[in-house]
């Protein structure tokens, strides 16, 4: 189907919109609220709930887990409502939240990893698949206690998964970009598991 030259300026309000909302930075909030640091200068620096974990405890992590989820998941449920018809514009909202999430704005472009946030849009796209993969990153975790482990490798499941659950190629895409940019982010991650210095979960 051709592009409409009617429809730039709902493409261009949906990427500001996605990536606005990735970017508010839910991690270092909770960490400055409850503990006064600055949690780019905590462990990795990552404001993601892995980090939030090491500088402020279980509960927090859990709270900025389930609010980066959803800077994935509520841009894409306002995309769909208002343009149910446009698969590429649910993408490309998807995508602007999570580079918003790993390149904040309110945080001179530093963030998390993206990976709640990917899965949120992910979410919002086609949610029984993106639950499998949810699924497939908690038992990961559970059995590695490694995050990065979880979050990679649940990542490249990702696009396997929505093309096996006959989704529409967009979202297949957006999974793979999504992943590419995932593993991307966990480069330093992936170094340490292959030198066996990775962090694990206690």
């Amino acid at each position: 189907m051709a592009f409409s030259t009617e429809l730039i300026v709902p493409y261009a309000l949906a990427a500001v919109l996605g990536y606005l909302i990735g970017s508010i930075p839910t991690g270092y909030i909770v960490v400055k609220q409850l503990t006064g640091q600055d949690i780019r200068e905590i462990g990795s620096g990552g404001t993601g709930a892995t980090n939030v974990r090491r500088a402020a405890g279980g509960k927090a992590a859990l709270f900025v887990l389930f609010f980066d989820l959803h800077k994935g998941l509520v841009p894409v449920i306002i995309a769909k409502q208002l343009f149910p018809t446009e698969p590429w514009l649910h993408v490309l909202v998807a995508l602007a939240a999570v580079v918003g999430h790993s390149k904040s704005i309110f945080l001179n472009f530093a963030g998390g990893k993206s990976a709640a946030t990917g899965l949120g849009g992910m979410l919002g796209l086609e949610f029984p698949p993106a639950l499998l993969v949810g699924l497939i990153a908690f038992l990961l975790v559970k059995l590695t206690r490694y995050q990065s482990v979880g979050s990679i490798l649940a990542s490249v499941s990702a696009p396997f998964l929505l093309y096996l659950y006959g989704a529409p190629m967009p979202y297949v895409i957006y999974a793979t970009v999504a992943a590419a940019y995932v593993i991307l982010l966990h480069r330093a991650n992936i170094g340490r598991l292959l030198s066996g210095t990775e962090n694990r979960l206690s």
